[in-house]
């Protein structure tokens, strides 16, 4: 008989622990692979947005509850790739004509296998990089606790068996990429990535005591200025804005699930990403694309 038992996410902030660990990751010892897959678009000033390239990837995350009180402290731990792709053939892309300057360019990808955070009853505030003075709360619309605090709880949406879940996050903190540093590769001081994500998941799946996790699609779009990469510094174009529409899911089928391009990619060029942390080291970083090309990639001037 299936071990179920309600969830109330409306006011328990540890049922949210709960449902947002099962959701976004696993319990389990298996490997459970998520993907993404959408096409990235340029705005620029009022013409019409230009498609520029796919974007997609894979990740993995494996959470537990640590500590003497059952459920307030949930650490998570994964790994995440990020890949282009040409928008008429699906195949991953390593140098990239671009259309603004007229140069080649080399592709970055995102690689970072060392994603980890511990999350608690209390609202987190979520930052990036070395900008910890510039975090913002996991969910800006949570009213405050008598103490001040904010509460762990998630805009959930219930209908049936049907859970809706949004979630964004929108920064704003100072470039990694300095123009001093980088002025081809640098849009400015500042950055204001952000990703706006609606996820849909099982109530019954949650509610499965005996599942490690609950399967979850979303679609998410992402909004940023242009990556590092694309060399936009000095074109005039500084300003511009990057847009995409992307689909998100948990695999069913495992490897099967991703799409079929990006997968050889991997198990050629980084198998490794596809096979979960064996560790628990839960101190990050968690890196956008600006950091992590800030960290590897030499100075420009």
């Amino acid at each position: 008989m299936t071990r179920s038992d309600p969830l109330d996410l409306a006011a328990s902030p540890r049922d949210n622990l709960y449902a947002f660990g099962k959701t976004w990751g696993t319990f389990g010892e298996d490997p459970l692979i998520s993907t993404f897959h959408g096409a990235m678009y340029a705005s620029v000033g009022t013409s019409r947005l230009q498609p520029l390239f796919g974007y997609a990837g894979t990740g993995i995350t494996k959470v537990r509850f640590v500590g003497e009180g059952a459920g307030e402290r949930l650490q998570m731990r994964g790994k995440e790739t990020g890949f282009f792709y040409d928008l008429r053939t699906g195949e991953v892309i390593e140098s990239w004509d671009n259309p603004f300057t007229g140069e080649t360019v080399d592709v970055f990808p995102f690689l970072n296998d060392k994603i980890g955070g511990e999350l608690t009853l209390e609202m987190p505030r979520l930052y990036v990089g070395d900008a910890e003075e510039h975090g913002v709360a996991m969910n800006e619309n949570v009213d405050a606790s008598d103490d001040g605090t904010l509460p762990f709880l998630l805009p959930w949406a219930v209908y049936g068996d049907e859970v809706l879940l949004e979630w964004d996050y929108a920064h704003e903190y100072p470039n990694p990429v300095t123009p001093s540093g980088w002025p081809k590769s640098s849009t400015g001081d500042t950055i204001n990535p952000s990703e706006h994500f609606v996820i849909y998941t099982s109530k019954r799946e949650l509610e499965d005591r005996d599942l490690a996790s609950a399967h979850f699609r979303a679609g998410f779009s992402r909004v940023s200025p242009f990556w590092p990469w694309m060399r936009m510094g000095g074109s005039g174009l500084e300003g511009g804005v990057m847009t995409g529409r992307l689909h998100s899911r948990k695999t069913i089928r495992g490897l099967d699930d991703v799409p079929p391009k990006i997968r050889a990619y991997t198990e050629k060029h980084h198998p490794d990403y596809f096979e979960a942390p064996e560790d628990w080291d839960v101190s990050g970083p968690i890196l956008s694309s600006w950091e992590a090309y800030a960290r590897s990639t030499p100075r420009e001037a």
